[in-house]
């Protein structure tokens, strides 16, 4: 089993639609995606990672405040505070519970310290690729 963790702020900042008029609007409509994805099942993700069963979204600031509604496979983290360590902290338990994991993130920093945890990792084009092809 793949668990994919979505930094939620990371992919929605990665494409200039206006997401910055609406951030829980924006994370609302990442996280539908993300459960279409799983609905239609492995292959719509195989281009992240194989036997994609679960995702797990980390929204921080005001995308906390989406209305999401949860979908199987799905689950939605609402950050305290930083999402960057709170992304570290669910991939470490992630992989400590013996998951393969695969955080979805542009950010090297945050590339590095996941990594550094046992997860892969890929960008955000290539999620929104396969989203835009479901």
């Amino acid at each position: 089993m793949t668990v994919l963790v979505v930094d939620g702020a990371n992919v929605v900042g990665s494409r200039p639609d206006g997401w910055w008029r609406d951030r829980a609007g924006a994370a609302a409509r990442l996280t539908s995606r993300l459960a279409a994805a799983l609905r239609a099942g492995p292959a719509s993700t195989s281009g992240l990672a194989a036997d994609v069963e679960r995702i797990v979204v980390v929204l921080e600031g005001a995308a906390r405040a989406a209305v999401i509604d949860p979908g199987d496979g799905l689950r939605v983290v609402r950050a305290e505070a930083d999402g960057d360590s709170t992304i570290v902290t669910v991939t470490a338990d992630l992989v400590a519970a013996g998951a393969a994991v695969v955080v979805v993130t542009a950010d090297r920093l945050l590339r590095a310290r996941v990594e550094a945890v046992g997860a892969g990792v890929a960008g955000p084009g290539a999620l929104l690729r396969a989203l835009d092809a479901l």
